[in-house]
């Protein structure tokens, strides 16, 4: 069986997000979706709002399970048997950077994490999830960058913030 990983912090999944789901999912048995629970960052959503989030994107996509680690990704590959990682790129100058944390992973894992490149699709090119927040932060329509139900969520965390902030 040809089974993959998509790692991310997803926060919040992109339709960028999802046309690299699916065509990861075309190409291997499993895709599992691993959430980064990131400590050093402070994420919009929760690890679980994000699991919620990933599995309602992929709940028609049979070969994909959704899940959550933290710590390094070699690790969780390993305790999930996977050898290969899936990596979208929008830009060039996301492959320097991608590359990097590719080369380092097969290093470390001694060759038993490889890493493949998907390219965002070019209607998906522009996206990515630091803008999606910050558009909704000031109230902005996201509409085309993540489906309904994320966009609800989106501005549902936003307005629950901005009602803290004024108390």
């Amino acid at each position: 069986m040809k089974r993959a990983v998509y790692p991310g912090s997803f926060d919040p999944v992109t339709y960028g997000h999802i046309d690299i789901i699916r065509r990861a999912a075309a190409m291997f048995d499993e895709v599992t979706i691993a959430i980064l629970d990131n400590r050093a960052k402070t994420p919009l959503f929760s690890v679980d709002e994000r699991v919620k989030m990933l599995r309602k994107v992929s709940e028609d996509i049979p070969n994909v399970r959704v899940d959550s680690f933290s710590g390094l990704l070699i690790d969780y590959a390993a305790t999930i048997d996977v050898h290969v990682a899936v990596r979208g790129l929008r830009a060039v100058t996301d492959f320097e950077y991608e590359l990097q944390i590719a080369q380092t992973n097969r290093l470390i894992s001694g060759g038993n994490l490889d890493t493949i490149f998907l390219t965002t699709s070019l209607e998906y090119a522009y996206l990515n999830s630091s803008a999606v927040r910050e558009i909704a932060s000031f109230g902005g329509d996201i509409s085309k960058c993540v489906p309904p139900f994320v966009e609800r969520m989106v501005h549902e965390k936003f307005q629950a913030v901005e009602a803290r902030e004024r108390k």
